[in-house]
């Protein structure tokens, strides 16, 4: 099952994803999938990201791979959705690309065992975890260079575990313009997706909507040279495409004067 969010002109809408349309769930009411616009699939209360989670990414990085899995937070006012535009930060120009798969929680939980984690997991998506490279090297918990409002595009919809199959036998390929910068498999992880839900579960609860973004493979744009080249720039398309999923893409423009992120009411509609 393919879950997502939709606006078809009346506001947002929670709807399921089949056959070129979009069945609106309190309603069963039927769109075209190409006359909706796609919205973030999930509205998160925590937004939860693991850091140096692939030993190429590690690598390239010049790092030492850590002891513990190295989480930090997104604030929840980065989300965007599928084809959102993304700004290039008034405060700075070092923006780079992470593609990753996110994990979208379920069930309100704590204490999860690791061979039990699938049972409160309500599916995956794809996320770019959009970083401002000087303000993230600034401290060391890294949430303010993860945070910038539209750093955290997430779509462009919601599969379910009994659709996908495993999560850890996935491609991860990042475009940036057409041209391939990232291409990883999630069979890479260092902590899997199992181990971080059981992880973050034994210090809070964990609860429906809630996003984790499991890492990203080599290939990140600021390891390229000379640097800062590899950058993002304003008008540049980056797309990740991981099949099973679908594909996110969202396009860098200048940060408008004056921008808030829109008031959102955080949603559960995904509780199992």
């Amino acid at each position: 099952m393919r879950l997502c969010r939709f606006d078809a002109g009346d506001g947002p809408q929670p709807g399921i994803v089949e056959n070129g349309y979009v069945v609106q769930r309190d309603t069963d009411e039927r769109h075209r999938l190409d006359g909706v616009r796609l919205l973030a699939p999930v509205r998160p209360r925590k937004f939860l990201a693991i850091g140096l989670n692939y030993a190429d990414h590690i690598a390239e990085s010049g790092m030492e791979a850590p002891q513990f899995p190295v989480f930090f937070n997104k604030q929840v006012t980065c989300v965007v959705g599928p084809d959102d535009e993304v700004h290039m930060p008034r405060v700075s120009k070092l923006l780079d690309y992470e593609g990753e798969l996110a994990i979208v929680i379920g069930t309100r939980c704590r204490h999860v065992p690791v061979e039990s984690a699938r049972e409160v997991i309500a599916g995956y998506t794809i996320t770019n975890d959009l970083s401002v490279r000087d303000w993230q090297v600034r401290t060391p918990t890294m949430t303010m260079g993860k945070s910038f409002d539209t750093h955290g595009p997430l779509g462009p919809w919601i599969v379910t575990q009994d659709e996908l199959g495993d999560p850890h036998d996935l491609t991860i390929r990042t475009f940036v313009n057409d041209e391939l910068r990232q291409d990883g498999n999630t069979g890479e992880m260092i902590y899997d997706c199992y181990q971080q839900v059981a992880h973050l579960s034994e210090a809070f609860t964990l609860e429906p909507g809630d996003v984790i973004a499991t890492g990203t493979p080599a290939g990140i744009g600021a390891v390229r040279q000379p640097f800062p080249d590899g950058l993002l720039k304003v008008g540049d398309v980056v797309r990740i495409e991981i099949p099973g999923i679908g594909q996110l893409s969202n396009t860098v423009v200048e940060e408008p004067v004056g921008y808030l992120a829109p008031e959102t009411e955080v949603e559960a509609s995904w509780a199992l």
